[in-house]
């Protein structure tokens, strides 16, 4: 079970690490004019450098642990964080009615609970 959970956690790493430093490094304007992600005209450009932020420090809580076994309890606290601001996301595609996007952000999250439990319940074993 731990293989798999190591699979996840490195799968969601990529996923945060490319999600956020796609958003920090793409300016506001061009990535705002990408057709699948309307919903940046919600949002202020700082928060949109903020969630773009939380991810990449969610990527990094959750492969960091993998080198340095003493910070095992980081990789809970990361995946609970990516699980918050994909339920953050789900809300707004929600309000938007754009359900497909809901469905994939429902992944990720999911894979978030699933790695945050996993590593709960073997960090108290």
């Amino acid at each position: 079970m731990d293989t798999v959970i190591t699979v996840m956690q490195v799968l969601l790493t990529l996923f945060a690490a490319v999600a956020g430093l796609g958003k920090l490094i793409v300016p506001y304007d061009k990535l705002a004019k990408v057709s699948h992600a309307a919903w940046l005209n919600d949002f202020k450009p700082e928060h949109i450098r903020l969630i773009s932020v939380l991810e990449v420090f969610a990527a990094v809580g959750l492969i960091v642990p993998l080198f340095l076994q003493s910070l095992t309890m980081l990789t809970t606290l990361a995946a609970v964080g990516l699980a918050l601001v994909m339920a953050g996301a789900m809300a707004t595609h929600l309000r938007r009615a754009e359900y497909w996007n809901m469905a994939g952000n429902l992944m990720w999250l999911g894979l978030a609970l699933f790695v945050a439990y996993g590593k709960l319940v073997g960090f108290a074993v």
